[in-house]
Formats: C-alpha cells, structure tokens, sequence
C-alpha cells in the first residue's frame, strides 16, 4: 500500500509539470494514507524530469520521516498541518502558476465571475492573511499550514479546494492527490481568465448566487447531476 502511495505522489508530481503548472522545482504533491498516518511526498529540490518512485519521502503526521533517503519537500510542515486540520482530504499540491501566485502575490482573492469558476469552488477563491515577522521567524512552513487553517474557521474545504497564501502562492486538495492536481489546473485557468475578464470588463460583477449554486451543486454533492452514475 505505501509502494502505490509513493506512485501516486509521483504520478501527480509529474502531472503537475505536464500542465505547465510547475516551473524548476517550484511546487510539490503529496498523498496521504490517513489509516497508516503516513503521506508521500516530493524530495527538495529535485528536478522533476529525474523523480522516480524511490525518490518519494514517506513522513508520518508527527513530521517524522519513515522511508526514504532524501529529504522531503521544505514544505513538508505545510502539507503535515493542512492533513492534521483538514481530516477530509487525501492529496494536497503547492505551486507557483503564474497567474494565481499573481493572485497570492497582490493579496487578493480570485473572484467567481463565471461557470468555470463555479464548477469547482463555491465561491471566490480565498487569500490567507500576511504571516507576522516572528510567523516567518520560527516554524515559518508550519505557521503557513496555520494561516490556512485560519482563513477556513468559517469555511468549508470541500466546497473550496484551495487557496492563496498571501505574498506566496496557491495550495489546493483532495479527496486524493489527482483531485489537488485538478483543482490547482482550475485555480491557474481561472486566475487566468478572471485577469482576461476583468481587463474586458473592469466593473465585471461576481456570478448571480443562483448560478453558482447551480453550477457547483449539479457536480457536488448527494444531488449531482453531472458526469456517469454506477449502474449507467
């Protein structure tokens, strides 16, 4: 069960380059066994056209690391207190796409302005706060798992699969780790087309509630339309 762990973490690290969503060794993707407590993660600093599947770390949710001789991805903390504080997810993904980290970088959230959007986020996509000196100080990964956890108290992370990390960049999750790899590809397309919309229509408006409630409900949740049912 780890082995296939340690192939899906890499399967979606290598996906993440395919989609143009990485550049140099900017990013990583991890998976999650949650019954073992042990995630597979990207080493630090390794090009990503040498990964192979022994190059995976495997850390528990203690932070210690149980196989693997290189070290895991810096961010590893990030990964380790999203998984701790976010009991749904499987898989989480940090990149550096450059229209969302545009997003992150100005400190403004992306807005919801149309039905792509709607699909997979219900609602804007949010921007944490600024971490505080003595935050970037000491624990400075951990404390950035933090402000993410800060900026979800009254949200739901289902509903809204990723985020900005103010002056950094997007993290997004899943289910499992190729559910964060699709929700990071919809953040950079829609970083990307909100910047299109807003420059054709400055004053653009975000989507009329009731369309987002359809678009995104008819594709989640126990009522979902979309897509093929078992049986079909």
């Amino acid at each position: 069960m780890l082995e296939k762990l340690k192939q899906e973490a890499l399967a979606a690290n290598l996906q993440l380059k395919r989609d143009g969503l990485i550049h140099l060794t900017f990013g990583n993707a991890s998976a999650l066994d949650r019954a073992r407590g042990i995630f597979a993660i990207k080493p630090s600093g390794v090009p990503y056209e040498d990964l192979k599947v022994k190059d995976m770390v495997l850390v528990d949710l203690d932070g210690k690391r149980v196989e693997g001789e290189l070290n895991p991805s810096s961010d590893t903390p990030t990964h380790r207190r999203l998984y701790i504080d976010f009991p749904q997810i499987g898989g989480i993904v940090h990149t550096h796409s450059l229209n969302a980290t545009a997003f992150a970088q100005a400190g403004k959230p992306i807005p919801a302005l149309g039905t792509t959007h709607a699909d997979t986020f219900f609602g804007e996509i949010p921007v944490t706060r600024k971490l505080t000196a003595s935050e970037i100080a000491e624990d400075y990964e951990w404390n950035t798992g933090g402000v993410i956890v800060e900026r979800f108290k009254e949200l739901n992370p289902l509903e809204l699969p990723g985020v900005l990390v103010n002056r950094h960049a997007p993290f997004t999750w899943g289910a499992t780790v190729a559910e964060a790899v699709e929700s990071a590809l919809v953040v950079e397309l829609c970083a990307r087309m909100a910047i299109l919309s807003l420059q054709l229509a400055p004053t653009l408006k975000e989507i009329e509630p009731k369309l987002l409630d359809r678009h995104f409900h008819r594709k989640h949740g126990p009522k979902s339309t979309y897509g093929q049912k078992s049986g079909s």
